[in-house]
């Protein structure tokens, strides 16, 4: 389908691909994985559009290859006052109605042949997305999405999720040869979030999708592509075993190089043993030993053992409050309502204290990020925040936040920053080059602009956090540190997710938005919750007994215990094979 050979290419103030190789085939279900910023984006515009970048290398595809291609954006701008039915079917409908025009030009032309070409290339494209059975095809993926109650409504009715599996649901029934996905699963609820991966699963043909979603990337794909540090590596296989010859592959070079480091502190030692012997004393044969010995030193540096896919960034998020806080109600909100063309919410009280790190649940479009919005406003009467709070937020909408025809240097000035360097050192954390530094916001990834949120809610150092959404877009790395600093906060936190990982390692409570009003769980029953309605239990407790062991290999690696990481390494394997 797709073989891609020795490519590289650059932006003129980034380098991302250095001589990169890979072969995408027919049937393949392929996950497209890396850091933020790494590239993915730009790769996939290169495969669909190649005539529009200039790259090194070779980039070949199987004739009249058809992509359908699912933006990581939901297009709402151009939504059409149309059915679900109609948007779905959009290739369909005109295909049929061509067919209708020139059968009726028929009954008048002179000119029959020319009509017959055209209606029988017509019918060729319409029997090669099996027009006569389109109808009931739309219905059973329709089914399969728990959305064909919504064939009749109308796109402008439905929520940010549900309008991103019906795009999904379009490109799939127009039969392309090749679907890519950047990120289709951002925003996306529980529900959705299954429907996505059963839509994903249904798929016979081939596929290339972005996406950071654990979830996704342990039930969905059979190649996994993963670009980091400019290179990319290619593994036949599911991202559950990648990920576990990677740390395998991760502890054999870590102890291969603490090797390496230790034979090259004892040869410096020898350099400079050499060298001072070599200033005091002139005999000839000393200066000769010197340079035999800096040619080693040169060769063993040579030799080094490189990692681009172990050696991988990993920023370090922190939240800190200048404002200390004794226990107290941070947060009270008192018959509120929300409304939008119907009503979202109706009647709503609920608490939060200083401390609370509270997760907001609830279906696509509910009425979470409305709630959230008003309460960082605090502009409504039955919203009350305490007077010595002080609250940062993070949008789901990163222009609310962010303005993008800024300069990530004009954005942190604006922000409160002073000089160049508090800037530089600030975001540097946040895993940016100083070479980011003059972009404009606008040029960086979802991922990126998101960590920029993160970046800037950071140096406000509130005692209060809203948070909607703040996983979206973000790597997998990004996700483990966000939830790390989260952990360690000493303020309240009220964040919107659809991660259950983050929502189950992080927060106290859940607050659930269900039939227009607001209820508050315990962590336990929110899980039981989620393995009846949603996920397996076995799979989600085994993958949380797998991080922890992950995680005490970090800790083993960073110790350099390398007997303590592969025994925990066989531990880690045993945890594999029950998923």
């Amino acid at each position: 389908m797709i073989k891609v050979d020795n490519l590289s290419y650059s932006f003129p103030q980034k380098e991302l691909y250095n001589n990169i190789s890979f072969t995408l085939e027919d049937g393949e279900h392929c996950a497209f994985i890396g850091t933020n910023g790494s590239g993915k984006s730009t790769l996939i515009d290169i495969i669909m559009d190649p005539e529009k970048y200039m790259f090194d290398g070779k980039l070949e595809m199987s004739p009249n290859c058809r992509i359908g291609y699912v933006s990581q954006f939901s297009q709402l701008d151009e939504r059409k006052e149309i059915t679900v039915f109609e948007y779905i079917g959009d290739e369909f409908i005109k295909l049929q109605n061509k067919m209708t025009r020139i059968c009726t030009e028929m009954e008048t032309s002179s000119d029959i042949d020319t009509l017959l070409e055209a209606y029988q290339q017509t019918l060729d494209a319409f029997n090669a997305i099996n027009g006569d059975d389109f109808e009931n095809i739309i219905d059973k993926k329709l089914s399969l999405t728990n959305l064909i109650k919504y064939k009749n409504l109308m796109i402008s009715e439905l929520s940010g999720g549900e309008f991103k599996l019906i795009q999904v649901i379009k490109e799939m029934l127009n039969s392309p040869d090749l679907i890519i996905m950047d990120e289709p699963d951002v925003f996306l609820d529980f529900g959705n979030l299954n429907s996505l991966r059963d839509l994903i699963n249904s798929c016979k043909g081939t596929m290339l999708i972005i996406t950071h979603n654990r979830y996704l990337l342990n039930h969905c794909f059979n190649k996994i592509l993963h670009l980091e540090n400019l290179e990319l590596q290619e593994f036949d296989g599911n991202y559950i075993d990648y990920n576990f010859s990677l740390l395998q592959t991760k502890i054999e070079l870590q102890e291969l190089a603490a090797a390496d480091n230790e034979e090259l502190e004892r040869n410096q030692i020898l350099v400079d043993r050499l060298r001072f012997l070599a200033t005091d004393h002139n005999e000839a044969y000393r200066g000769r030993a010197l340079n035999a010995r800096v040619k080693i030193q040169e060769r063993l540096e040579k030799r080094k053992i490189k990692t681009p896919f172990v050696d991988i960034k990993q920023p370090n998020i922190s939240f800190a409050s200048d404002k200390k806080m004794d226990e107290s109600i941070a947060l009270k909100v008192s018959d509120y309502s929300a409304r939008f063309d119907d009503v979202l919410l109706e009647n709503v009280s609920f608490e939060i204290k200083s401390t609370d790190k509270v997760a907001l649940v609830g279906l696509n479009g509910t009425g979470k990020t409305t709630l959230l919005t008003e309460i960082f406003e605090n502009t409504n009467d039955c919203i009350e925040i305490n007077e010595n709070i002080e609250v940062a937020y993070l949008s789901q909408l990163q222009g609310k936040t962010l303005n993008e025809s800024n300069t990530v240097l004009e954005e942190f000035f604006e922000a409160g920053f002073k000089t160049y360097e508090d800037i530089k050192l600030h975001i540097a954390s946040y895993g940016f080059e100083e070479d980011i530094i003059n972009q404009k916001i606008t040029s960086l990834s979802g991922g990126e602009k998101n960590m920029l949120q993160l970046a800037k809610v950071s140096a406000s150092k509130t005692n209060m956090l809203l948070l909607d959404e703040p996983t979206s877009h973000l790597d997998t790395y990004s996700q483990i540190a966000l939830e790390k600093a989260i952990e360690n906060y000493k303020g309240a936190i009220l964040m919107i997710s659809h991660d259950f990982y983050t929502i189950v390692n992080c927060m106290d409570y859940v607050l659930i938005i269900e039939d227009k009003t607001i209820r508050k769980t315990s962590m336990r029953k929110f899980r039981k919750m989620i393995y009846a309605n949603h996920f397996d239990k076995d799979y989600l407790e085994i993958e949380q007994k797998k991080k922890l062991v992950e995680t005490k290999i970090e800790l083993a690696l960073k110790d350099t215990d390398f007997t303590l990481a592969k025994d925990l390494s066989n531990e880690l394997e045993e945890l594999i094979k029950l998923l």
